[in-house]
């Protein structure tokens, strides 16, 4: 398997910590009639549970374009030692990006934000170079 899609591999199942990081405390928060009833309503978390649920769904829009980055750098045999680096990069920034949403890390939290998102244009750009 590719470094790249190592560091995918692990980003989804950094999305199912995540996951759970949101799904616990919006549990305690709203109660189970509320989580488990038909949602005919949004949710309103609030606190470290909304921050968590947003946190998390920051994290599922990075890693569609992820995804599609190792896609075409693995079927397009554009891996290099720089995309690797740019996948791990994108993975530990989405780890950092957990805490720095959660505690309020600014400006570092968009900082950390945009490290991801750039090492993965960056494997974008490059399968096309």
């Amino acid at each position: 398997m590719t470094p790249e899609l190592t560091a995918l591999a692990l980003a989804a199942l950094l999305q199912v910590v995540q996951f759970m990081l949101m799904a616990v405390p919006a549990n305690r928060q709203l109660g189970p009639d509320k989580t488990m009833g038909p949602r005919d309503e949004p949710l309103a978390l609030k606190g470290f549970a909304g921050r968590m649920q947003r946190a998390m769904n920051n994290h599922f829009e990075g890693l569609i374009l992820f995804t599609i980055a190792v896609v075409v750098v693995t079927l397009g045999g554009q891996a290099s030692g720089y995309t690797a680096a740019c996948a791990w990069v994108y993975l530990g920034a989405r780890v950092l990006y957990i805490p720095a949403y959660a505690f309020g890390w600014a400006p570092w939290r968009s900082v950390i934000w945009a490290a991801g998102f750039f090492a993965t244009v960056a494997m974008l750009a490059s399968a096309l170079v």
